[in-house]
């Protein structure tokens, strides 16, 4: 058996692994998918002093609660940085790191210096009334959507779990000193053909010392892979486990 732990970006909370929890469940798997603070069934958690230590400690909590181990560690887009710092801080919990169309920063990085675009959102929060919050992404014309997802059902019922985010949470540094992390094997998981223009992918980094080379992978679909395309997500999550 193998345990996953799924972690959703940025605005999102942990219903949208709905359709690939079962999916790796069926196969005798354990899954968890919880929402991080601010977000979710903790959404009134959300306020100015909530940012990416936060979302750390949620998941190295949930850990050590549960006493996981060998933890196959997934994390959406944001979460790239929410687990990178977790495996820095219990890297003996964790067996591997599965970057899903992910944020991948270096130790004292913050989500704006991995993804530069995102300062024109914590600017438009700062002219608003609370220049702390930032609300979801619009949706685009198709085929990018809502975060990818253009189905108009999914895309309803995607916007009833969407919340804002705290510009903390962009601006916070991640910690990455720990040496053992750096011998984690990674996989990263690639969503492709419908890039937003302006915005570029980092490549995949070197091998750390006395680590292994990244696995990596492409899906042809939007950004929320786990909501286009659960089974084929869920089969590269299998092969892993």
């Amino acid at each position: 058996m193998t345990t996953y732990v799924l972690v959703h970006g940025a605005w999102h909370d942990g219903r949208c692994w709905h359709r690939v929890a079962p999916l790796l469940s069926a196969h005798g798997h354990r899954v968890l998918t919880p929402s991080l603070t601010g977000h979710g069934d903790r959404a009134g958690l959300l306020g100015p002093e909530v940012g990416l230590t936060t979302h750390v400690d949620d998941v190295v909590g949930l850990i050590d609660e549960q006493n996981l181990e060998d933890v196959v560690l997934v994390g959406h887009s944001y979460a790239g940085m929410v687990v990178s710092g977790v495996a820095d801080r219990v890297p003996e919990r964790v067996a591997r790191l599965v970057f899903l169309d992910a944020m991948v920063p270096v130790h004292g990085e913050s989500a704006v210096d991995v993804m530069p675009f995102s300062q024109a959102l914590i600017d438009a929060a700062a002219a608003g009334p609370h220049p702390w919050r930032i609300p979801p992404l619009p949706e685009l014309p198709a085929p990018r959507g809502l975060f990818g997802v253009t189905d108009p059902e999914d895309v309803a019922w995607l916007r009833t779990t969407l919340g804002d985010e705290s510009v903390r949470c962009f601006q916070e540094p991640v910690r990455l000193d720990n040496p053992a992390q750096e011998s984690i094997p990674r996989v990263h998981i690639h969503c492709v053909g419908q890039e937003p223009a302006g915005v570029t992918r980092r490549p995949v980094p070197a091998p750390r010392p006395g680590g292994v080379p990244a696995r990596v992978h492409e899906l042809r679909t939007g950004h929320d892979a786990m909501l286009t395309e659960p089974a084929a997500l869920a089969a590269l999550l299998l092969d892993l486990g």
